[in-house]
């Protein structure tokens, strides 16, 4: 059984206002993006999703589009080694800051769900992700 550390399903099922199912894809389509744009995604996703993954490349779709294309679900076996060693540091609900610097980011309010899939809301979280890398690799060299 492969590790999941999320699905979109969690989060539409429970959205507290009437919000478009596609916004319980944002938060973690951002990571993902993220994660294929630094080719930290395994063999076998880069060969099921190539078309989209291209097309996110090119910013024809955005990380949460290819979440949602995907399958809405974030899982072990979508990233390589050093992938998953990353998003176990950093993405982890129970002990990675991801949420907190996402929340931070964002100032959300009302909730993390009504952050708009935009280039430059992806942009702007790249930077904070882009951080917390560099940390994890000076701390794990």
């Amino acid at each position: 059984m492969t590790t999941v550390y999320d699905k979109a399903k969690y989060h539409y099922e429970n959205f507290e206002e009437d919000l478009p199912q596609k916004q319980a894809y944002v938060h973690t389509g951002f990571f993902i993006g993220w994660l294929i744009e630094k080719d930290m995604v395994s063999e076998d996703f880069k060969k099921s999703f190539e078309n989209q993954i291209a097309d996110f490349k090119q910013r024809k779709l955005t990380g949460p589009e290819v979440y949602e294309k995907t399958g809405g679900v974030f899982a072990k076996d979508m990233l390589n080694e050093e992938g998953n060693q990353f998003a176990m540091f950093y993405f982890d609900f129970d002990t990675g800051e991801y949420r907190y610097h996402y929340l931070e980011a964002f100032d959300c309010e009302p909730s993390v769900y009504h952050v708009e899939d935009t280039w430059e809301n992806y942009d702007h979280i790249k930077d904070w992700i882009d951080n917390e890398y560099e940390y994890w690799c000076q701390k794990n060299d």
